[in-house]
Order: C-alpha cells, then structure tokens, then sequence
C-alpha cells in the first residue's frame, strides 16, 4: 500500500465515523470521489423504487468526476476531510 493509498483510508475512516451532519452537496462531493476512487467509470447503483431520486443525484455527482483519475479522485477525497473533517 503506498503514501496515497494509506492516506485515503485514513480520510475514509475519518469521514465515515464521524458525527458531523453534513450538507447534502458536500456529502454528494464525498460519495463521488469516493466511488470514483474506488469503482473509476464503473457506475453501478443498486437501485431501490423507494431511493430512486437520492440514487440518480448520486449517480450523477460521480457521473459528473468521469474525466478524474482514480488517484486524482483519492487526492481530492482527502482534501474533502481536511477542509470539512479534519479539525473536528
């Protein structure tokens, strides 16, 4: 596992532990970098009738990071956490 690698998981772990209620458009930022981080152009959502509009703006946040890296997205996520995480 490289430097990036372990930083990622460790911005996941913070992001995914914590508290904090964060608004929707910025959780939308977490949720694309992270798949994008982790599935790339792979866009695959397991679809309930009842999440149908939550899923497609996921959908689209990380449709919308198609042209980012997987590393790029990782590097970005980890931004996320300092800017919105970090210090909490």
């Amino acid at each position: 596992m490289d430097e990036l690698d372990k930083k990622f998981e460790e911005a996941y772990q913070i992001a995914s532990t914590t508290s904090i209620k964060l608004p929707p458009d910025v959780m939308l930022q977490f949720y694309a970098y992270y798949k994008q981080a982790t599935k790339g152009n792979n866009y695959n959502l397991s679809v309930g009738a009842s999440d149908e509009l939550r899923n497609a703006f996921k959908l689209n946040a990380w449709f919308q990071l198609n042209h980012v890296s997987e590393k790029e997205a990782k590097k970005e996520y980890i931004k996320l956490v300092n800017k919105h995480l970090k210090n909490t």
